[in-house]
């Protein structure tokens, strides 16, 4: 395998430290993906230098310039503290003409709203949940052709930001309430999509013309759940390891599903990845109705790849451990800037 200078960009607050020695889960947690690609890649052979960036783009031009990287692998989710600056990354990287990891900033933008890649899969002929959209300052009303229950989320973050038990509703006053509590809290508009009761369920996709669909993987619930609760993917589920151990939250293969949905699912999950404009690695997740509907939920262009992580595992469930699985991602990003083509 051919040694390469990586530069791996991140946000300031999760450089890792050299050693996970001596740190808590929680702890860990705050920066495990950092760690985890630092140093495999150094492992591997690689000579990677580890830099943050989040409030001015001269380090980034300046690290390019004198450190001479083959390839940027990006695990920035944000800039200036904003999701919606991702895409602008990538442009900037393509714009300084290296090769760089992950989505191209059209895939990016299509995939950061849920409204908008929603309504493109929707006329892919693949089942989505019916939604509303509440922008800022503007009054709740609901359409009456959205049923209740609904769930609320913010509009175009990820990783389950600001999701609770609370975000689920079935009244038109909680539905304003939870809109005012996204507009507020999280400073965005709020998307309220028809609750799909079921299983949640992940699918990694690997590639940019020629697509590798990673096994269904499926996150468990536990103990969470009783006559106040639903099994939704909530912050807490999501991130707290005190609480996901507590309750026996677990994700792993989605067990006891027919080889037709199966099927079904992960050939939805290839037409999303098409339909979105997405290359590098994505995950896209869907909530499987107990009729067999797999309904599509959202597209998560560069998902957490931390060796513990959904994507990670479940590539490994398939044969294809982390460190090859490291190499592949960076193999797509130096062969889409090879060919010469961006979807940005």
């Amino acid at each position: 395998m051919r040694r390469s200078r990586i530069l791996v960009l991140m946000h300031p607050d999760f450089m890792p430290p050299d050693s996970s020695d001596g740190y808590t889960a929680q702890e860990i947690n705050a920066w495990k993906t950092e760690y985890d690609v630092v140093s495999t890649l150094r492992a591997a052979g690689h000579e990677v230098r580890a830099l943050g960036a989040q409030d001015e783009i001269k380090p980034v031009r300046e690290a390019i310039e004198e450190f001479k990287p083959h390839v940027v692998f990006t695990l920035l989710e944000e800039f200036h503290n904003n999701v919606a600056y991702d895409q602008h990354i990538a442009s900037y990287l393509e714009l300084m003409k290296v090769p760089y990891t992950g989505c191209n900033p059209r895939g990016l933008i299509l995939a950061r709203g849920k409204d908008l890649s929603k309504t493109l899969v929707h006329h892919r002929r693949i089942a989505a949940p019916a939604f509303a959209v509440f922008p800022m300052r503007r009054k709740v009303k609901r359409p009456t052709r959205l049923a209740l229950p609904l769930i609320v989320k913010s509009l175009n973050m990820d990783g389950s930001f600001g999701i609770s038990q609370a975000s689920i509703v079935d009244t038109d006053e909680k539905l304003a309430e939870r809109v005012a509590f996204i507009h507020e809290r999280v400073e965005s508009a709020a998307i309220a999509e028809q609750f799909i009761e079921g299983r949640e369920l992940y699918v990694g996709v690997l590639g940019n013309n020629r697509l590798r669909v990673l096994p269904v993987w499926e996150l468990k619930f536990g103990s969470m759940g009783g006559r106040r609760s639903r099994h939704i993917a909530t912050e807490k589920a999501k991130h707290d390891t005190d609480y996901q151990e507590k309750l026996g939250i677990v994700d792993g293969p989605a067990k006891d599903l027919a080889p037709e949905v199966t099927a079904r699912i992960q050939r939805a999950a290839k037409r999303i990845y098409r339909a979105l404009g997405l290359d590098g690695y994505a995950r896209i997740d869907f909530r499987l109705a107990a009729d067999g509907t797999p309904y599509f939920i959202e597209a998560n262009p560069n998902p957490e790849i931390a060796k513990s992580q959904e994507f990670a595992t479940a590539a490994q469930h398939a044969g294809l451990k982390y460190p090859d699985l490291l190499q592949r991602i960076l193999t797509l990003g130096i062969s889409r800037a090879k060919a010469g083509v961006s979807l940005g």
